[in-house]
């Protein structure tokens, strides 16, 4: 494939760059701050100097920043510069819609895109077993998986370009809705004067059982997953820019806010239904 660019250094990102350059793929990396890119010293990366660039020289490139703003920043620096056969790979959770209109200005100048959103986090990435959902062309697909196995271990392919943020969208939503669900059922067992403890450890064992019940039994309450209920609020909005207000959509919504409001400290338990910003 020759030299493949990766953009986007933070947690989850890095260690999926360091994996793809361990495996010996060519790999040229670009950061805004150059102290981001100090732990690849010691990696035969090639350093860029500016997107422009890194897209003038890679057949290749993943991005793996934060949001729509970034993704829409970098493409628009990238897409003139690389060259008709490139391919690029947007890892960020997007808006699905922003991706398509990517790819189709991406397909004027003769490249491809995927959206191809990660899920695991950095852990994950490090010890590559994290799940890719992939949008686009098949055969794009086909090309770019043998990155993906470079640190993931799922991989799936579920249609056009917008179907992975899409897929992505839907899962987090439901991991916060799981998480809701979770919460009461902690809060009504202690309520019970079941021992908070006993009670996690008997349906870890048992058909009460998931990962998001696991995630919230380590909390001693819901505000020590701020962080992470500000990244899933995000999806929630998303999607339901993408769907609408359906009544299926309304439910997950309405039940992923019991937990994501509590974690945020939201005052008002309305904030996914009116569409704040967090």
């Amino acid at each position: 494939m020759g030299k493949l660019g990766f953009i986007g250094l933070g947690s989850q990102g890095a260690p999926m760059a360091r994996r793809m350059i361990d495996a010996g793929l060519d790999v040229v990396l670009w950061a805004r701050r150059p102290q981001t890119l100090e732990e690849f010293g010691d990696t035969p990366a090639l350093i860029a100097d500016s997107v422009e660039a890194l897209a003038a020289q890679v057949d290749y490139c993943a991005l793996c920043v934060v949001d729509d703003a970034g993704v829409t920043q970098v493409c628009d620096a990238m897409i003139p510069d690389m060259r008709a056969g490139a391919l690029i790979v947007i890892h960020s959770t997007v808006n699905p819609e922003l991706c398509r209109k990517l790819a189709g200005r991406a397909r004027e100048k003769g490249i491809e895109l995927l959206d191809a959103p990660v899920s695991g986090g950095g852990p994950a990435a490090a010890e590559g077993r994290l799940t890719v959902m992939v949008g686009g062309a098949a055969d794009a697909e086909a090309r770019a998986r043998p990155v993906f196995e470079t640190f993931a271990r799922t991989i799936v392919h579920l249609g056009d370009v917008g179907a992975g943020q899409t897929t992505k969208l839907v899962n987090n939503t439901l991991m916060a809705a799981n998480l809701a669900v979770a919460h009461h059922a902690i809060e009504t067992a202690q309520a019970l004067g079941i021992d908070a403890l006993a009670f996690g450890k008997l349906v870890a064992a048992s058909s009460g059982h998931s990962f998001s019940f696991d995630v919230r039994a380590r909390m001693s309450s819901p505000t020590d997953f701020r962080h992470g209920a500000e990244l899933l609020a995000k999806d929630v909005h998303l999607l339901g820019g993408t769907v609408g207000n359906t009544a299926d959509y309304a439910a997950l919504r309405d039940t992923a806010g019991r937990f994501l409001n509590a974690a945020l400290q939201s005052p008002d338990d309305t904030l996914l239904r009116e569409g704040q910003e967090l």
